[in-house]
């Protein structure tokens, strides 16, 4: 990870048990796009909790999750115990050169130093493997949803066009998938809860964004007294084959 941003990423493990309850997971649809055909071996790198992860162990698929917070990663290997869960960063991945069929990054691409995990990426993928990028992004084009941007701010829809991947990366694609999350009104809370700036912020800062969500989900007409929350997202994609 970048210096810049070691400080920031480092900081879920305080929050790991909230991420894990209100993080979304992927579509399928998405993860298909990301895999390569006949992938059998998979890194899910930045794995976190498992949210990815354990999609991918669903499907079959030889599984090694790497992270650089022992928090997040132990909330991962209870859940998946069967799962390899290495600490590692992107920039010193603990694997062996040409090792896997396919790279995922799910939701962190954005806190590595990207020159330094596009070197090491290319050292542990086999020749012709597949690095994928994806990141879930709230669709506020409705009411409530906006209305939430408003208090936590507001996702950057543009964010998979200010990723470049260079050589030895090559044939850049790029997909968007629209699905909804389906969630408790506490969840939606602990989403909150566990995104980096929130964990980061003053004591203050922190409690009175918690208390406005609170009070966005008592007081609006779509979200009072009701115990189920459906949160639309726009998953964002991009691949690209080791040449």
């Amino acid at each position: 990870m970048s210096e810049s941003t070691r400080p920031r990423s480092l900081s879920f493990g305080e929050e790991a048990a909230a991420y894990e309850r209100g993080r979304p997971s992927y579509p399928p649809e998405a993860i298909d796009w990301l895999l390569p055909p006949g992938a059998h071996t998979v890194l899910d790198l930045g794995a976190g909790t498992g949210k990815l992860t354990i999609r991918l162990a669903e499907r079959g698929l030889d599984v090694i999750a790497v992270d650089p917070i022992p928090e997040m990663l132990e909330v991962l290997s209870t859940s998946l115990p069967d799962i390899p869960a290495l600490l590692g960063t992107a920039e010193e991945i603990p694997l062996p050169d040409d090792s896997v069929d396919s790279v995922l990054v799910a939701q962190a691409w954005h806190w590595f130093d990207a020159d330094r995990a596009v070197a090491e990426i290319a050292r542990v993928l086999r020749p012709g493997g597949r690095l994928g990028l994806v990141w879930n992004t709230r669709d506020e084009r409705m009411g409530w949803v906006k209305d939430l941007g408003r208090i936590i701010g507001h996702e950057d829809h543009a964010l998979e066009q200010k990723v470049t991947l260079p050589e030895p990366f090559a044939a850049v694609e790029r997909a968007h998938f629209e699905w909804t999350s389906y969630l408790t009104p506490q969840a939606l809370v602990d989403l909150v809860a566990s995104r980096s700036y929130c964990i980061t912020s003053p004591a203050e800062v922190r409690t009175r964004t918690l208390d406005e969500v609170r009070e966005l989900l008592r007081t609006h007409p779509a979200l009072a007294n009701t115990t189920g929350l459906a949160l639309p997202y726009v998953t964002v994609g991009i691949r690209a084959t080791l040449g």
